[in-house]
């Protein structure tokens, strides 16, 4: 489990330094691996502004530029790249510094003419496309192309990792089996809590919904093996806006090892990271009918799972159904046309809690193993289904992704007492 600091902090601030937030939280009993911080390999990158750029005499495709690294008189930077402008705001690798993957940047000559370094694409400082995805893949990355940049006001001389976010110190988690709770940031965070004797501060959604329709009258969900399947809640949400994510939910998904995609596929992810409860949001024009069944499946039943395999069901596993057939593995990996594409505009998110024995033979016998079976095979808390969903659409109308529709469908089998 990946610890993001910065995100720990939301809930209960620690001003221990990493050594010893290693040590108390793996004396106290959640067990720490290793510690990093993000961008340690960069070193001497700043913000630049190019005040002045003009045409290489000795070369048809490169750019001489007088950079304003905030050290008074501009320095000169040579670059290929084609998508430099002057008064753009770019990172700026200065004489002597580092980048990821061990390079060294040094002043130098190219083409007769003088470079005090080099300016950056975002892949160079060790990012990917996800990270950034209002800006220019090839070429150099213009800081104020997005939109959470352009309002920070950056300026010259501004260390580079800060100015982008990319500083936050990430733990990483050793937990064992029979602490599934701590398979979360808030799980954490109420162990951290108790270690260092301060208040854990948690937040209850709120939803204001409101959206077209009323849940009961557009969605029919059954289950037909409470011991299988204990606790099924869904929400739905129409005029769905895919987009990107808002930068600080890239940044902690990122820092928590997790890809972003877009904002509702991100928002499934960051409830799952910050209450441990997996969820999945199915795609509403593809369940046949309106109508959900969580069953075993039937002899020879066939899914075609999101990873694009097609795979031949036994009849001890429990799939999601519509009724058409399985749209979903419970608890592993949704159907092909049961995720979010661009054209999608109404979605039912499901949060439910599954047989952790079930879950862990079914992914075993599929050959898929997910971070949402790795969690429920664990065993989690069914009391989670609910303020997790509402989680997920408190997001929703927090990102401006859609409209949350009033209406809860919440099917509980029985309430779990303490042993």
């Amino acid at each position: 489990m990946l610890l993001s600091r910065k995100w720990l902090n939301e809930f209960v601030p620690v001003d221990a330094d990493d050594r010893t937030f290693a040590e108390d939280m793996t004396l106290s009993g959640s067990k720490v691996e290793v510690t990093e911080v993000e961008g340690a390999e960069i070193s001497n990158v700043v913000v630049g502004r190019v005040v002045e750029i003009k045409r290489h005499e000795n070369s048809d495709h490169m750019w001489i530029c007088q950079v304003d690294i905030g050290e008074g008189a501009p320095v000169q930077i040579v670059t290929g790249a084609q998508n430099v402008s002057q008064g753009d705001l770019v990172p700026v690798a200065k004489h002597n510094s580092t980048l990821p993957g061990d390079i060294h940047i040094k002043k130098g000559k190219l083409r007769g003419e003088v470079s005090d370094g080099m300016l950056c694409s975002y892949k160079e400082l060790g990012m990917t496309d996800n990270d950034w995805p209002y800006s220019i893949v090839d070429g150099i990355f213009l800081l104020e192309s997005d939109p959470d940049l352009k309002s920070k006001n950056l300026k010259p001389g501004d260390d580079i990792r800060t100015a982008i976010g990319l500083d936050d110190h990430v733990v990483e988690f050793e937990i064992t089996p029979n602490r599934p709770d701590c398979l979360s940031v808030i799980g954490l965070a109420r162990e951290a809590a108790v270690t260092y004797g301060k208040p854990l501060t948690l937040h209850d959604p709120v939803v204001k919904g409101g959206g077209p329709g009323n849940l009961p009258d557009l969605l029919d969900v059954e289950t037909s093996d409470p011991d299988l399947c204990p606790r099924y809640t869904a929400r739905m949400v129409r005029n769905v806006k895919i987009a990107p994510s808002p930068k600080w939910m890239r940044d902690r998904l990122r820092a928590a090892g997790v890809r972003p995609i877009n904002n509702i596929v991100d928002i499934t992810n960051y409830v799952m990271l910050e209450y441990g409860q997996p969820m999945h949001c199915f795609d509403y024009k593809y369940v046949n009918g309106g109508h959900i069944t969580v069953r075993n499946a039937k002899p020879g039943e066939e899914i075609e799972t999101l990873d694009g395999a097609n795979r031949t069901l036994g009849e001890e596993m429990l799939v999601i159904a519509d009724e058409k057939g399985p749209i979903a593995v419970a608890g592993v990996m949704g159907g092909e046309f049961s995720g979010v594409y661009d054209d999608t505009t109404t979605i039912v998110f499901e949060s439910a809690m599954f047989n952790g024995p079930s879950v862990r033979t079914t992914a075993k016998k599929l050959g898929m193993r997910t971070e949402a079976s790795a969690k429920f095979e664990k065993g989690l808390d069914p009391m989670n289904t609910l303020p997790a969903v509402q989680r997920a659409c408190e997001l929703v109308e927090l990102l401006g992704a859609g409209e949350v529709v009033d209406g809860v469908i919440d099917i509980l089998h029985y309430v779990p007492q303490p042993r």
